[in-house]
């Protein structure tokens, strides 16, 4: 099988953050994140398998996608040397929760921004027809200047995260749009249940995909609901997504690491 590509970012002498874009992005969709933390951190941004720059699956691996998604995640951060903080959108964070669920010694925070629920009775046939469209009307790479903008126009979302949003979408495997939309284990809530490790629930006020919370037992799921946003939080509340995602980390590391001897 052939390797992921994955972009690093920030400070390869910090200690490790992996992030696992969502369905249709790609590694490099993470600019304003990036920025934000600078040198705080030593980013791993995988491009999926199917996205960005790394390989399509096989005509084999197409209908078991969601498993070797997971295969690719949990293979990434077992292959670090310390355990990682792992933040995943959508796609990506069903895919992060579970990477935790499978390697917990190896994951000491875990942040799910509207995190991808598995569809019960399998893909929506209209959402993979929109989805279909939408990558053909992004086919035209010429034409992105224009996405751009109406992006811009439409949308609270920086330049610099519509046009990485932008220009990744022409990489995207449509046989895995079509075919590969699986999600794993549709019993939801359990699987947040079952997490052993720090997590940070990030959603909007509305959303299909967010457990339900009165179903939620788990001492460690926290949620956050940022007001005035969607689907994606980042883009569209950087500022309050920044400093919810940071005030836990920090708060996660100081856990991990115990209290001060010294004091």
């Amino acid at each position: 099988m052939q390797a992921l590509t994955v972009h690093r970012y920030g400070n390869p002498d910090a200690e490790p953050v992996v992030l696992v874009h969502g369905l249709t992005d790609a590694g490099t969709t993470w600019p304003d994140l990036v920025a934000h933390w600078g040198d705080r951190w030593d980013v791993y941004a995988p491009d999926l398998r199917g996205h960005g720059r790394s390989p399509h699956l096989t005509d084999d691996e197409v209908t078991n996608a969601s498993e070797v998604h997971l295969a690719d995640v949990v293979a990434l951060v077992d292959a670090l040397a310390e355990p990682v903080a792992l933040i995943g959108h959508s796609l990506g964070g069903n895919l992060a929760l579970r990477t935790a669920l499978a390697r917990p010694e190896k994951v000491w925070a875990l942040v799910l921004e509207d995190p991808a629920k598995p569809p019960v009775g399998g893909p929506d046939p209209v959402f993979v027809a929109m989805t279909e469209d939408f990558l053909h009307s992004m086919r035209d790479v010429a034409g992105h200047p224009e996405h751009v903008e109406r992006m811009l126009a439409e949308t609270s979302w920086s330049r610099t995260e519509i046009e990485a949003w932008a220009a990744c979408k022409p990489a995207v495997d449509l046989e895995y749009v079509r075919r590969g939309l699986t999600l794993g284990d549709a019993a939801w809530e359990e699987l947040f249940n079952a997490l052993t490790v720090p997590t940070l629930l990030v959603v909007p006020p509305v959303s299909d995909m967010a457990p339900s919370p009165e179903l939620l037992h788990n001492p460690l799921v926290r949620t956050v609901v940022v007001p005035d946003s969607g689907h994606c939080v980042r883009r569209d509340q950087p500022g309050l997504y920044h400093q919810s995602v940071d005030e836990f980390l920090a708060e996660a590391r100081r856990l991990r690491r115990g209290p001060d001897i010294a004091q």
